[in-house]
């Protein structure tokens, strides 16, 4: 299909999604966020596309988070966000589950929703002159989108607590320094370095890789041993692939291993 507020493309094993409304710092709106979620739908359910990168179009902002002047033309006190529930923000801050790896490539302001679309990916690679922060509170709504939930999770619990009760915004490097992005490089690297991220974890086996996410996801709100102890449907389809038997075969061989994904 053809999309109107997003790029979307697969090249090999990799899909690209890029917010495209330059014009309101990649903000997004419910039309904007029912695309994104019909592409992460269709790289999640795309057998031969195994990483995900997104990112914002230009080099001012990967996303200022919520269109507010969509929101003050359509909301009302009391009343859902239109869409919300069917179309979460971003497509994957909630209630999308996706087992293949997703980087996001932050190429300026990563904003409220747009930090919280960043919090929903795997990796994050960030350019030099990029601000993050859940800035809600400062126009009067609240990190609905499980920021307020997932930050907390990904950086200490004093600097995420500042973070979501001033609203203030911090820079690339803080942002490394706390563990919240991976990677910070000049803006003409960071698409390069986002490829690089991909191709790093297409040197592993998928099937390997989305058990892995599934494990470290599925296990972070158990206790260790009860997480250890736990079933994973991505665990049992791992050791009943055929890479299962390629990866250790291929380093017997003294060989690279090819990878079916079966």
């Amino acid at each position: 299909m053809g999309y109107e507020f997003i790029g979307y493309e697969k090249n090999g094993r990799v899909a690209y999604v890029t917010i495209d409304r330059p014009g309101v710092l990649n903000a997004l709106h419910p039309p904007a966020n029912a695309e994104m979620r019909q592409a992460f739908t269709d790289f999640r359910d795309d057998p031969d596309v195994w990483v995900a990168v997104v990112t914002g179009s230009g080099e001012r902002a990967f996303s200022a988070g919520n269109d507010l002047k969509y929101h003050a033309e359509h909301v009302r006190p009391g009343e859902a966000y239109p869409d919300a529930e069917a179309n979460p923000f971003g497509g994957i801050t909630s209630g999308f589950t996706c087992w293949k790896p997703i980087i996001a490539a932050v190429n300026g302001y990563a904003t409220g929703g747009g930090l919280e679309l960043a919090l929903a990916c795997d990796i994050v690679v960030a350019a030099e002159h990029a601000r993050l922060g859940l800035t809600e509170p400062r126009v009067g709504v609240v990190a609905g989108a499980a920021g307020t939930h997932m930050l907390v999770r990904q950086v200490p619990h004093k600097a995420a607590m500042g973070m979501l009760l001033t609203g203030k915004t911090i820079t690339a490097q803080e942002a490394h320094r706390l563990g919240l992005i991976n990677e910070v490089v000049p803006m003409a690297e960071l698409m390069a370095t986002a490829n690089r991220w991909a191709t790093d974890i297409l040197e592993c086996a998928p099937i390997a890789v989305q058990a892995s996410k599934q494990m470290a996801t599925q296990g972070l709100g158990l206790p260790s041993e009860e997480a250890v102890r736990a079933k994973y449907s991505g665990y049992e389809r791992a050791k009943a692939s055929e890479d299962y038997v390629e990866g250790p075969r291929a380093f017997a061989e003294k060989r690279p291993p090819v990878w079916r994904g079966r």
